[in-house]
């Protein structure tokens, strides 16, 4: 929001005006009576010259003078100029050199286009800082996510160097390290599918198809999953077909429908729901798990966001899978949206056009 400008401000900018115009007549004053006095000095010693020489001399001399004053009120704004911008080109060397702490001071002397200037030099410093802020964040749990299971697999791999070991330790042991190298492994390809989803060059593939179709075959694909848990899944699918890239959908269902099996305890029931709108669809993936707490919903499709409560990792994950899953139904110019209380359980809901 631009800053208004206080009275005194308004007075200030009146005062700079008068003080310019009287500065200018000045200035012409000055100018008109130096001719005046150099020309009659010297019209005394050579006396009159013609009318047309007269005049001449009159004109050249005007410029003369108009363009020495011209060159040093140039010289006096220029210095002028240097103050104004000089912090403005400290603060940009500081934030070239990665400080973007830096703020001017958008004081009543930062008005008309300076102002602006300043205004935004202080937006852009910001956006850098909470970007850096974001990077620093997003290395420090890559390298959490990382650390993990590494530290995992060293601790066992050195356990299995004992020779007293049973055959049924041994096992034990070899299952964790292949259940943590399958963890880092998915944590590699999120984040290379993280990195692809924000590339610029990423296009979009949109073509007709059957989205109930691919929702059914995607639930058939996880009946081991359900089925190892005593799931019910329940699947009402409208008829509906859709224009959008199927690959990068079918992260979406997988990823909503492997979550909330995940987290629906055995016995519990999942249901999965398709209806055809009016120029859009409307999925929606329901579980009746733990729930997810008011506090933690808003930050439950950020990268890396692992809720402590509601929503423990217990069979592994590396808080990407919702993230993947808001950026592709962005990217279809669609939405997803969240509604969980404690203890009832939690329902995705996708919304999307029904050609992209």
């Amino acid at each position: 929001m631009r800053a208004r400008r206080t009275p005194r401000g308004r007075l200030r900018a009146v005062g700079s005006v008068v003080l310019g115009m009287t500065a200018v007549f000045g200035v012409l004053g000055l100018m008109a009576v130096l001719a005046f006095l150099l020309l009659g000095w010297l019209y005394q010693r050579t006396g009159p010259p013609p009318a047309l020489l007269g005049q001449v001399i009159n004109t050249l001399l005007a410029f003369f003078f108009l363009g020495l004053i011209l060159f040093t009120m140039g010289r006096f704004f220029t210095r002028r100029q240097m103050e104004w911008f000089n912090p403005i080109i400290i603060a940009m060397d500081r934030i070239a050199k990665g400080d973007f702490s830096i703020r001017l001071n958008e004081g009543e002397d930062a008005e008309g286009a300076l102002g602006e200037l300043v205004r935004s030099v202080n937006k852009m410093a910001g956006e850098l800082n909470e970007m850096e802020q974001m990077r620093q964040e997003f290395v420090s749990n890559v390298s959490h996510e990382i650390q993990s299971p590494l530290t995992s697999i060293r601790g066992f791999a050195r356990a299995l160097q004992e020779d007293d070991l049973s055959l049924e330790t041994r096992q034990h042991y070899l299952g964790i390290i292949e259940t943590e190298t399958m963890r880092l492994s998915k944590l590699s390809d999120n984040l290379l599918e993280l990195a692809t989803l924000d590339s610029e060059q990423l296009k979009l593939d949109p073509k007709p198809y059957r989205l109930d179709k691919q929702i059914r075959s995607l639930i058939l694909a996880c009946e081991p999953q359900w089925t190892a848990k005593n799931l019910e899944l329940d699947a009402a699918l409208d008829e509906a077909s859709l224009t959008a890239d199927e690959d990068l959908l079918s992260q979406v269902w997988i990823n909503l429908i492997h979550n909330s099996i995940k987290f629906t305890p055995a016995g519990g029931c999942v249901r999965v729901a398709l209806q055809r709108q009016p120029g859009s669809v409307l999925v929606t993936v329901a579980d009746s798990g733990p729930g997810i707490a008011p506090a933690d919903q808003p930050h439950i499709f950020e990268r890396f966001y692992k809720t402590d409560k509601s929503r423990r990792r217990t069979e592994g994950g590396n808080g990407l899978g919702l993230s993947i899953v808001k950026k592709i139904v962005e990217l279809h110019h669609g939405s997803v949206q969240v509604d969980s209380q404690p203890g009832q359980g939690a329902t995705f809901t996708v919304r999307l056009p029904a050609s992209v």
